[in-house]
């Protein structure tokens, strides 16, 4: 047991299979409904890729960076040379793909351009579809540069390196105060309406 759950490559294959049995096990005839199965399938994949990036953000600002001053200098290479651009790759590809398949669920169910758009009835859900691309601008196009900075996979001098940290941070803070409402609006749009 001790191997298998050690093995994190194993853990997520029997995760799929599992998954995969559910899915056609137990779903395999919602499969004849075409964009309703499909429906289901890409918001499932909208929420795991979700849990992904805002997971990330959340242990960024929660816990990475509070717990920095307080690492001794001689561990912090540690994080930022293995733990943070592993971190963050997972972070930006989930941000990718959380607004991908977010697009995809809205198109499979008529609303994108309305939802982009604030008309009526799907409101809410836009509000929340803008800050999320907003949220994702930031991770790609001020908090990725920024790091790669930061942690030294582009070159740049000292003054560059300062500069980007509260760039980051800020964009940082900016998504997590933005996740809040945005998972509000998510969450309660087919409930509450809007």
């Amino acid at each position: 047991m001790a191997k298998f759950f050690g093995n994190l490559n194993l853990v997520l294959v029997a995760g799929v299979v599992i998954l995969l049995g559910i899915m056609f096990g137990m779903h395999g005839g919602a499969m004849e409904n075409g964009s309703l199965y499909w429906n289901g399938v890409m918001r499932f994949l909208h929420v795991l890729c979700g849990i992904m990036w805002i997971g990330l953000l959340y242990y960024f600002n929660f816990i990475q960076v509070p717990a920095m001053p307080g690492i001794p200098d001689e561990h912090k290479p540690a994080i930022s040379g293995h733990i943070a651009p592993k971190a963050l790759f997972w972070f930006r590809w989930g941000a990718a793909f959380t607004v991908l398949t977010g697009l995809i669920v809205a198109h499979l169910n008529n609303y994108l351009v309305e939802a982009l758009t604030f008309q009526p009835g799907v409101q809410v859900i836009g509000v929340g579809m803008w800050m999320a691309l907003v949220m994702a601008f930031n991770v790609w196009f001020i908090i990725w540069p920024a790091q790669k900075k930061i942690l030294g996979i582009v070159e740049a001098d000292a003054d560059a390196k300062a500069a980007a940290a509260p760039r980051a941070l800020i964009a940082s803070r900016t998504n997590t105060l933005l996740s809040i409402p945005m998972l509000y609006c998510m969450i309660t749009q087919g409930w509450l309406g809007g």
